[in-house]
């Protein structure tokens, strides 16, 4: 039986310097979960707009159900990220504010959806806007206590704070975060230590089953409240990092559902990040 997995935050276009990319980290996220097998679910908002109805007809192309998708008639437009790689392959972003997946409202479907989540994957970016802040607040309020909740921090530009970030671990069952987002985490709550003791502090802080941090082309660190994985990487010819960590969070949950080990779900992780990295942009 398919596995319910839901996405909810951004959805934009990635202005890559190759071209346009749909984008988005739940959105890329909810990309890979389908492909990997998921039942996967986007909810965000679009424009109603010409780049809203691009999106529409990608997701469409691929697969993906559009009937989370909502649309914005109060003249907010699709979102765009502009996003420049530098010689590393290593994407800067500026995000523009006031975009249509800020103002994500919730209704009778998505308390419908939130009861059979069996996964949800959700970010700090969604959260800078307070209508959608609230729904992912009240979604998490449906959810099941066995719903995987994976907390994909993504820091990006001045769009968190600590309140943000409190709160979303309280919700979250899982945190995934990158070796340059650890040490803003352990400053913000006064953790200590090396990359191994404030994983094991967060855990406890927070009452995480898992925590993943991803470390670039150096792999990966899997920590659980009982056992470690760690993963060197694998060596590939990055074009660029975009989607990358998104593609991660999905091998996690799907490995998860799917009964994996520790060692088995870090292995398909790297494995597909690897992939994600030698393309364009977080979805293929």
């Amino acid at each position: 039986m398919k596995r319910t997995i839901v996405g909810i935050g951004e959805i934009l276009w990635d202005m890559l310097p190759s071209g346009r990319q749909l984008g988005g980290a739940p959105m890329n996220f909810t990309y890979w979960a389908k492909r990997l097998g998921g039942d996967a679910f986007m909810v965000s908002s679009i424009g109603d707009d010409e780049l809203g109805e691009e999106i529409l007809s990608r997701l469409k192309s691929i697969n993906l159900d559009v009937k989370f998708v909502q649309r914005n008639d109060d003249g907010y437009p699709t979102g765009t990220v502009d996003v420049e790689i530098d010689d590393n392959g290593k994407p800067d972003y500026i995000i523009h504010e006031n975009a249509a997946w800020d103002f994500i409202e919730w209704n009778d479907k998505l308390k419908q959806l939130a009861g059979i989540a069996d996964a949800v994957c959700f970010g700090a970016l969604a959260q800078r806007g307070e209508e959608s802040k609230e729904t992912i607040g009240k979604f998490f309020e449906i959810t099941r206590k066995d719903c995987i909740k994976i907390f994909d921090i993504n820091l990006r530009q001045h769009f968190y704070n600590t309140k943000i970030i409190e709160k979303s671990l309280a919700y979250a069952t899982i945190l995934k975060l990158n070796n340059e987002e650890l040490p803003v985490v352990a400053e913000i709550f006064g953790l200590s230590g090396n990359n191994k003791d404030v994983i094991q502090k967060l855990i406890d802080k927070f009452n995480l089953e898992l925590v993943a941090l991803t470390r670039g082309a150096n792999g990966s660190l899997l920590i659980s409240k009982n056992e470690v994985s760690e993963h060197h990487g694998i060596k590939v010819n990055v074009i660029d990092t975009v989607g990358a960590g998104d593609s991660f969070s999905a091998a996690i949950v799907i490995g998860l559902l799917n009964g994996k080990s520790l060692m088995e779900i870090n292995e398909s992780a790297n494995e597909l990040a690897a992939k994600v990295c030698s393309n364009h942009g977080g979805t293929m």
